[in-house]
């Protein structure tokens, strides 16, 4: 009897097997070693705005040069993604990811204005072709992410940047709709998000985003990712009406290489975070 109960579960779960979808092998494998051109974790200082901020490149095995990935943390960024950045080096991506300035010990006071400075800094650094050479970076296959703040950055970062192979926002917060709320209601979100930042107050934070605001809205960004190949993850965090308006912004600015897609999680993808590795994964290798 209990081997026949054993059987029919197994049978029972087989549409639901059938139906997910497949999960990359890099999400659960380690790739084969390489001796010769081994993976590896560099610590970098990279040049901003005349100060060193500090990154971590998760180099992929192989001689390359390699895609390579940027990932853009969120506010104040506990929620590193680091899971991400190793299963994407398992797939074969370097992925970097950094401390805006006046965060996590990078240099500096931190600023929200400062943040696309910063991440486009890392670009420029990626593309250097010393460092893309050291790294194995091919400079000709970087994309742009970001998770919660560090999707905003993402956006706005790459509607500027010219070159990008693509750019990835995970449960975005439009920081410049911030500035619109009542102040209070601003200082008091700020105090609960200040801790490993530098040179900022609750205070401070919210004035900048009430002057700064209007032009940190995602909607600013739409046209510039009009031209890219975009993903757009978003989560039961209350954000998504966020993203789903520059996505309708994008699309009508023309974009044609956007997908979208809605997961059933908390804001950190606490308990789908083998989803977003296998979402981003597959969609990256549509690129190549």
């Amino acid at each position: 009897m209990r081997r026949t109960v054993a059987l029919l579960a197994c049978w029972l779960a087989i549409p639901c097997l059938a139906s997910a979808e497949p999960v990359p092998a890099a999400v659960f494998t380690d790739p084969p070693a390489d001796r010769a051109h081994p993976a590896a974790m560099q610590v970098l200082h990279i040049p901003s705005h005349g100060v060193l901020i500090n990154g971590i490149v998760y180099t992929a095995a192989g001689a390359g040069p390699h895609p390579t990935i940027v990932i853009c943390h969120g506010l104040p960024g506990n929620e590193k993604n680091l899971d991400l950045a190793q299963a994407l080096r398992r797939s074969g991506w370097n992925a970097v990811t950094f401390n805006y300035r006046g965060s996590w010990g990078s240099p500096g006071a931190f600023r929200f204005v400062q943040n696309p400075e910063d991440a486009a800094a890392v670009l420029a650094y990626l593309r250097e072709p010393g460092n893309a050479a050291a790294l194995g970076v091919d400079p000709a296959r970087l994309v742009l992410a970001g998770h919660s703040m560090g999707g905003w950055v993402t956006a706005l970062t790459a509607a500027r940047e010219h070159g990008l192979a693509g750019a990835i926002l995970i449960s975005s917060a439009d920081i410049g709709r911030i500035g619109a709320m009542p102040r209070a209601e601003t200082v008091a979100l700020m105090a609960d998000n200040m801790e490993a930042l530098a040179g900022v107050t609750a205070d401070s934070m919210a004035d900048e985003l009430i002057v700064h605001g209007a032009e940190l809205r995602l909607a600013g960004a739409a046209a510039g990712l009009a031209t890219l190949p975009v993903l757009a993850l978003t989560s039961d965090d209350g954000l998504a009406p966020q993203t789903d308006a520059l996505v309708a912004a994008i699309r009508a600015a023309g974009g044609k290489q956007l997908s979208a897609r809605h997961v059933a999680t908390d804001h950190g993808w606490s308990d789908r975070r083998i989803a977003l590795e296998s979402a981003i994964i597959t969609w990256l290798n549509g690129l190549r």
